[in-house]
């Protein structure tokens, strides 16, 4: 390939969050328009080694650039908005005389901020191999509330409410009291409404119209912003059985013998 057919080749981002945004980023001096997606000209925008193989090592990328209110904003890296969105890295020739180059895709992983700037780390679907091939024994059930292995029903089990407090810090109060105790501690809270606007999070406990997160919002809460609650399970067995009648689903070992086993002894 001669040095001149190099000067038309760009390098552009297609990031696809969790909620359905969707943004296209160019490394170009101009916004290019493919497959109707609007590419934004972000020249700080700018890719490390990519690391691809045949075989079974990871596919690994990193990516930086600048923190732009346009494009990527340090507040929603900071608050989750960006976390998991699905990437995809293509080699562009603007001039349209050659097809698209596919570099990579994956999620995006780890990211770190520095002084005016961003570092993103994206993994590819290789990285799946890095997760344990088998569950470790436990006392606590493995399924999540209402997955496939689980099977409680949710369609009762998610109500709508208005946020009508907050303490600033990880405490709620909304306009729905829970319908049995700690009913969505360790649950879901997705906001609707809000600077928190398809955010979720964690719910560490409930008590009456009382929610406790495990982490503060990522914005401010201001006037009753709607949210949707999620019920949750603290994976007991006693809870399985007694609130949910769902026992012959559960994925727990609570009467296996633990290390403890070796320091009992009679009188113990």
């Amino acid at each position: 390939m001669s040095a001149d057919s190099l000067t038309g080749w760009v390098l552009c981002w297609r990031i696809a969050r969790r909620d359905g945004v969707t943004i296209g980023l160019t490394g170009h001096d101009r916004d290019l328009w493919l497959d109707g997606l609007c590419y934004r000209s972000a020249p700080g925008l700018t890719p490390s080694a990519v690391v691809r193989g045949d075989g079974l090592e990871v596919d690994l990328m990193e990516a930086s650039g600048a923190l732009t209110s346009a494009a990527i904003g340090e507040r929603d890296l900071l608050a989750g908005r960006w976390d998991e969105a699905r990437v995809a890295a293509i080699a562009v020739d603007w001039t349209g005389q050659e097809a698209p180059v596919p570099l990579g895709h994956g999620t995006i992983g780890a990211v770190q901020l520095g002084e005016g700037g961003f570092t993103a780390e994206l993994r590819g679907v290789g990285a799946l191999l890095d997760r344990p091939v088998a569950e470790e024994t436990a006392p606590d059930c493995r399924a999540t509330l209402g997955d496939r292995r689980c099977r409680v029903a949710m369609a009762g089990r998610r109500r709508f409410a208005r946020v009508v407090g907050w303490d600033g810090e990880r405490r709620l109060t909304v306009d729905a009291v829970e319908p049995v105790a700690n009913a969505y501690g360790q649950g879901r809270l997705i906001w609707f409404g809000g600077a928190n606007t398809g955010l979720e999070a964690v719910i560490d406990r409930s008590d009456g119209d009382g929610l406790w997160l495990f982490a503060a919002p990522g914005f401010a809460v201001e006037g009753a912003p709607l949210i949707e609650l999620v019920e949750g399970c603290d994976k007991r067995l006693d809870t399985c059985l007694g609130r949910f009648g769902n026992v012959v689903n559960f994925r727990g070992e609570p009467f296996l013998p633990g290390i403890d086993l070796l320091t009992r002894y009679p009188g113990a």
